[in-house]
C-alpha cells in the first residue's frame, strides 16, 4: 500500500487483473447462453434442411431445378442471366422435361460515380434489377414472384473501347449476381413448397 494525495492506494495491479478476469468470465457466460439459446431455437425448427437435399415432397431439389425452363430474356445482359441460370439448373447436362417456367424482366441503370469538378465521371456503377415469376406449366399458375438485384462498378478510361469493355465486364458481373440470387430463391422455394 502507498499513500498518494491523501488516499491509501492498494495494489492496483491485483485489482485490475481481478476485474479483467471477472469481465472475461462474464462475457464467456453470456456468449455460452446466447449459443445455447440459438441451438434451442434451431432444434425447435424442424423445417431446416440443406438447400440441395430433398424437397418437402421427397424429390431431389436438384432434379426439381433441372425441370425449370428459363424463358428467353431480351438483350445481351438478359442472355447472360439466362445462360447462367440454365447452366446452374442443369449443370451443363441434359435438361429434364420442364414442369415450371421462369419468366424474368430485367431493368438496367448506369449511375455515374466519382464526378470531378469538370463534370466528368471517373467511374460508373451498373445496377440490374430483375423481377421474376415461377409458373407451373400444368395449370399456368404463378407459384412464386420475387426480385433480385446486382451491382458492379467499373472505372472509365480515355479510350472508347476500354470503356465499352469495362462496362460489358460490369454488366456480366451484375448479371451473374442476379442469376445466383434468383437460382437460390427458386431453389429454396421448390425445396420447401413444391
Amino acid at each position: 500500500m502507498s499513500w498518494r494525495n491523501g488516499h491509501i492506494m492498494g495494489d492496483t495491479n491485483v485489482s485490475d487483473a481481478r476485474g479483467r478476469s471477472f469481465r472475461k468470465v462474464g462475457r464467456t457466460v453470456v456468449m455460452l447462453a446466447l449459443l445455447a439459446g440459438a441451438g434451442l431455437t434451431l432444434s425447435a425448427c424442424g423445417g431446416v434442411r440443406p438447400l440441395y437435399g430433398t424437397s418437402a415432397s421427397g424429390e431431389s431439389t436438384k432434379a426439381m431445378m433441372a425441370a425449370v425452363e428459363i424463358a428467353p430474356i431480351p438483350g445481351r445482359v438478359g442472355q447472360r442471366v439466362r445462360n447462367e441460370l440454365i447452366f446452374d439448373t442443369t449443370g451443363g447436362g441434359t435438361k429434364a422435361p420442364s414442369r415450371y417456367t421462369l419468366k424474368i424482366v430485367l431493368r438496367e441503370k448506369v449511375t455515374k460515380e466519382m464526378v470531378l469538378r469538370s463534370g466528368d465521371a471517373t467511374g460508373e456503377v451498373v445496377t440490374l434489377d430483375a423481377q421474376y415469376q415461377l409458373v407451373n406449366k400444368a395449370d399456368n399458375q404463378v407459384l412464386k414472384t420475387g426480385v433480385a438485384t446486382g451491382r458492379a462498378a467499373y472505372d472509365r478510361y480515355d479510350k472508347t473501347f476500354s470503356n465499352v469493355r469495362a462496362q460489358y465486364n460490369a454488366q456480366d458481373r451484375a448479371a451473374d449476381t442476379v442469376a445466383d440470387s434468383i437460382r437460390t430463391q427458386v431453389a429454396a422455394f421448390l425445396a420447401t413448397s413444391a
